[in-house]
């Protein structure tokens, strides 16, 4: 659940000046970066021209990945704080470890749900024997200010709730869809539910307007309102909708990610959300010292050495570029 760019650039997001606060259908490109030894991933926020969803801040979406004669996800222990991490999976398996001591192996439609608060660091690696295909998606939830302190927790929830209609399977990952809630902790109004449905469904999925949401394709051929959206693309909503028409035109996998309009104004760098320059450079002092983000233990290799910071200040502003 890392950002291993080596040239990490600042992300500037959060306020809600910058908000649609009307239906829209924005097509978000994706951007592809290499994950670990062999797994690139393809990076749909932050984009250059979309920086949030509710508090959605961090989404990539990886594979299917033939890795039946590859090391598959290895990804060595490195820090984050300020954010939750989201570990989704459709196919394969990731063992999880961090510095709380939590050691756990996640499989697909179970949630695996991080919350960094003032300091954590984990790895993330493919088992030992593992899987032939990985395919699932990585996010982050930005952590509101009276929160991001908190104390670090790792939560694994194997089963979730579920909203059915004909032809679809609403899996709730975290917050709440239709009535159904997410044992995930959550802190601030939010939902993020994985879509399975079936060829040809023509489903209407119940919304809140006062939240902003966009659409990440998994797999299949789907249209989301009218829009053809190719897997490892994802639609940006807006606010203001009631309801999301949806049509398979085969099976298809997807996730809806939507919340309330994160209001704070924040720096994203590297693997770290906080609030002004000083907090990221003192989050980068701290973990190439070795102190405060504690230690994983059990993964075969060294931790990741953070990369250098830019030479322009990092100054928060608004949700788009």
């Amino acid at each position: 659940m890392s950002n291993l760019d080596r040239h990490a650039v600042p992300s500037v997001c959060g306020g809600r000046g910058f908000v649609v606060a009307e239906p829209v259908r924005e097509l978000l490109s994706p951007r592809q970066v290499p994950l670990g030894e062999s797994t690139e991933v393809r990076r749909l926020l932050p984009n250059l021209g979309r920086r949030m969803i509710g508090a959605w801040c961090f989404v990539d979406h990886y594979g299917p990945d033939d890795i039946a004669d590859e090391p598959g996800m290895q990804v060595p222990p490195h820090p984050h704080m300020g954010l939750q991490t989201v570990s989704w999976l459709h196919e394969g398996e990731v063992l999880h470890r961090d510095s709380t001591g939590s050691l756990q192996t996640i499989r697909p439609k179970e949630l695996g749900l991080m919350t960094s608060g003032r300091a954590i660091s984990h790895s993330e690696e493919s088992p030992r024997p593992h899987a032939r295909f990985l395919h699932g998606a990585q996010l982050w939830v930005a952590l509101p200010d009276a929160h991001r302190d908190t104390d670090p927790r790792f939560e694994h929830h194997p089963d979730l709730p579920t909203v059915i209609a004909p032809g679809l399977t609403a899996t709730v990952v975290l917050g709440a869809l239709d009535g159904a809630a997410s044992p995930g902790t959550a802190y601030t109004p939010i939902v993020g539910a994985d879509l399975a449905l079936g060829h040809g469904a023509d489903v209407r999925l119940p919304l809140d307007p006062d939240f902003e949401y966009g659409v990440l394709a998994m797999s299949g051929e789907v249209r989301v309102d009218g829009v053809p959206v190719l897997p490892g693309s994802m639609l940006y909503l807006g606010c203001g909708r009631t309801e999301l028409p949806l049509r398979a035109e085969s099976d298809a996998g997807l996730m809806l990610l939507g919340g309330e309009p994160f209001e704070e104004e924040l720096v994203m760098w590297w693997n770290f959300v906080g609030r002004t320059q000083a907090e990221i450079e003192q989050a980068r002092a701290d973990w190439t010292t070795g102190s405060r983000f504690g230690e994983v233990k059990g993964y075969d290799g060294a931790p990741l050495a953070a990369p250098s910071l830019p030479p322009t200040p990092l100054k928060p502003r608004g949700r788009t570029r």
